[in-house]
């Protein structure tokens, strides 16, 4: 794999990094949660590449902007990128389930396998992870944390009812 560019971009839950070749994003990773991190030894800082991707996440978090119009590049395998695919046509302040994913995705025994492809996600919010729950409604993992979650969520109006207060306890 070629060495890629990354910056960073100002969000309320905190400096995202963003990465990718110069034309299409790779990657897009929150701060904090347990799959946060940072640029590679053979990544190089460069702004100029990320100006439409920063515009466009600014948007986001202002409420204005509903759906990303952004190059994009998946290196995952073939189930795991229909799953990333899958994630791009969830609607803004909608969620889903697993279980609904595999359906859709022909295999209703693949929940499992639909939560550690939507786990590995390399673009969260880019390709909204954020909105698949569990069958119960309960917010489940998520690699930004899941306040971080929560917060995507209801910045898109998209919880039905609040979380419940100790799912967050202790986390961040």
């Amino acid at each position: 794999m070629t060495a890629l560019f990354y910056t960073y971009v100002d969000s309320p839950v905190g400096a995202l990094l963003v990465a990718g070749d110069g034309n299409r994003l790779h990657y897009i990773s929150f701060p904090t949660g347990h799959k946060a991190f940072g640029p590679q030894a053979d990544w190089q800082r460069y702004d100029a590449p990320f100006a439409e991707a920063r515009r466009q996440l600014d948007a986001y978090f202002s409420g204005e902007l509903k759906q990303f119009d952004l190059a994009y590049h998946l290196s995952g395998g073939g189930f795991q990128n229909r799953v990333w695919e899958y994630l791009a046509t969830i609607p803004y302040g909608e969620t889903t389930t697993y279980g609904t994913i595999a359906r859709a995705l022909g295999d209703p025994n693949a929940s499992r396998a639909v939560g550690t492809a939507n786990g590995n996600n390399p673009l969260p919010i880019l390709l909204p992870c954020h909105r698949v729950i569990g069958a119960n409604g309960a917010l489940t993992g998520f690699g930004g944390g899941l306040p971080t979650k929560e917060y995507l969520l209801r910045l898109e109006n998209a919880l039905q009812e609040p979380p419940q207060a100790d799912l967050f306890a202790g986390r961040l």
